[in-house]
């Protein structure tokens, strides 16, 4: 059994325009970003009439990207071409309502048997309240901080004035000696 490679269906070679190679030339020697270097070295390539696969191994690259190079600046020119795809951001994990119920919860006391709120014990009571059905401590960690809040730190800590003297069992403050004698 002999194995046969797919023929590679020809390619129209590109054509770029006296503008676009001066264009090319000038940021071949720029110090740009890899991925931009890489992509105007492809153009480059495909401009001398490489095919894709040889354009790629040239570039060190995989001839995906330089089949997507190619029809990127077929389609929107060398802009298109050389530049970044938006990137999606990921969705957020706690809406508006979501955050405001958690915050209101935090300022509030924590609950009986605990002195104060940590993220573990905010998320598992966030979870136990159904504000979210499941929510790590890294979320709520950046949810405080934008909200700048830090609940794991003592507020309104009210001390009683401690004179020189020895608290009485009674609650008295005993008197030193020197306070005796005026």
């Amino acid at each position: 059994m002999t194995s046969r490679k797919k023929a590679a269906k020809p390619v129209p070679r590109l054509e770029l325009s006296a503008a676009d190679r001066v264009a090319l030339k000038v940021l071949a020697r720029k110090k740009v970003k890899a991925r931009v270097w890489r992509r105007v070295r492809i153009l480059q390539l495909l401009d001398q009439g490489w095919t894709m696969a040889d354009a790629a191994t040239a570039a060190g690259t995989y001839p995906r990207e330089v089949r997507r190079v190619r029809q990127r600046f077929l389609a929107g020119g060398l802009a298109e071409a050389l530049g970044e795809d938006a990137r999606p951001k990921q969705a957020r994990l706690l809406d508006a309502r979501q955050e405001a119920a958690i915050v209101a919860m935090v300022c509030a006391p924590p609950p009986p048997s605990r002195s104060e709120w940590t993220l573990t014990l905010i998320a598992e009571e966030a979870g136990r309240r159904k504000i979210v059905a499941k929510v790590g401590r890294e979320t709520i960690r950046r949810m405080l901080a934008r909200h700048e809040l830090k609940p794991w730190r003592e507020k309104d800590v009210v001390r009683p004035q401690s004179g020189p003297g020895v608290p009485e069992a009674d609650g008295e403050r005993a008197r030193s000696p020197r306070e005796t004698s005026e």
